[in-house]
């Protein structure tokens, strides 16, 4: 009997080292990310200390004050579950936190997907480290010709695994743009399907929208000037995410057009449509500052378009959803939700 326990020892500690060198490095990619992860726990002050910190800048101050709040707004009007986060908070120092690398097709709208213990599937990985995302952008470039990018995140949630912190730079926010991204992060917390990320991305970022209007309306009135203020900077915001979006659809009609081209055409015929969206954006008008020129410099790439795509494609149909299913009341169509998809 002690031969056959010590055979079956041997041949789970095989298991376990052939489950190790076949998955080196997913292992290794997972330790560096706890690392970053635990870094910020570790680094984190009770929120409330911060605002009784007489160290702290008053108009920080204020914006901490506001966190609360929005917790308690998204917790008791909106249906999002309750939980510690945003309880801390961590000091960026005015840097990037995390670096998000994405991939995609040049010529379709099909991204690159890794695959994680668990949480399923994802168009992005994420780093602590800005040289690690660049390296990984750089060669998935020079290995497989993907378009690549490279971007800052404003805020992430771990799902549950970790109490999730205010990141300071949030602060920087107005009062509507930091409960919008609050309760994003907050309904990713809430309601995640396993290998969905599109309709993940969108429905946060459908509630978030719309529950920073609520949350101000709530506070200062449906007609108040702070309202009238967060509409009207948001407006241009609409606007852009719209000619994105109607971009992408005209890009995804060319792809589907070329496919039988060689690569040579197919790299003019994309370069020439993006350089019309690139013109043509010029036209659009802008009420701020913020969207004008975007385009002098930066040149888009596929990643570009699917971004927009993955955060804001399905808008429409949760609207739509949301009015005929629900009349509109955004808790019962979030706890119906809840209670249609199975959740991480």
């Amino acid at each position: 009997m002690k031969k056959w326990l010590k055979r079956i020892g041997l041949g789970v500690i095989a298991l376990i080292i052939v489950f190790c060198v076949w998955n080196f490095q997913l292992i290794r990619y997972g330790l560096f990310q706890l690392k970053g992860q635990l870094h910020v726990v570790n680094n984190t002050v009770p929120l409330d200390d911060f605002i009784d910190n007489p160290q702290t800048p008053d108009s920080l101050r204020q914006k901490a004050l506001l966190v609360n709040q929005i917790r308690s707004f998204a917790f008791d009007s909106l249906g999002i579950n309750y939980s510690e986060n945003y309880t801390e908070i961590f000091d960026q120092q005015g840097k990037a936190s995390m670096y998000v690398v994405t991939a995609c097709d040049p010529y379709s709208f099909t991204p690159k997907t890794w695959k994680f213990p668990i949480v399923g599937s994802f168009p992005y990985k994420g780093f602590f480290d800005r040289q690690k995302a660049v390296d990984l952008a750089n060669e998935i470039k020079a290995k497989d010709s993907l378009d690549v990018g490279v971007r800052t995140a404003g805020g992430w949630s771990t799902l549950g695994w970790f109490k999730d912190p205010i990141l300071s730079n949030m602060l920087n926010r107005s009062e509507g743009d930091l409960a919008s991204l609050l309760i994003h992060e907050l309904t990713h917390g809430t309601l995640f399907v396993k290998d969905s990320v599109t309709f993940n991305e969108n429905l946060a970022s459908f509630i978030g929208d719309r529950g920073a209007i609520m949350y101000l309306s709530s506070k200062y009135g449906k007609n108040s000037p702070e309202v009238s203020q967060y509409q009207s900077e948001i407006a241009d915001e609409e606007l852009f995410k719209a000619y994105i979006l109607k971009a992408a659809k005209a890009l995804d009609s060319l792809y589907t057009s070329m496919k039988e081209l060689p690569i040579s055409e197919k790299k003019v015929l994309k370069k020439n449509k993006i350089d019309q969206i690139r013109t043509n954006f010029d036209t659009l008008g802008f009420k701020s500052e913020v969207y004008k020129g975007f385009f002098e410099t930066y040149v888009p790439n596929n990643t570009f378009f699917m971004s927009y795509l993955r955060y804001n494609s399905q808008q429409q149909v949760l609207q739509d959803e949301l009015n005929l299913k629900h009349k509109g009341d955004l808790k019962r169509y979030l706890e119906y939700l809840k209670s249609k998809y199975p959740s991480l």
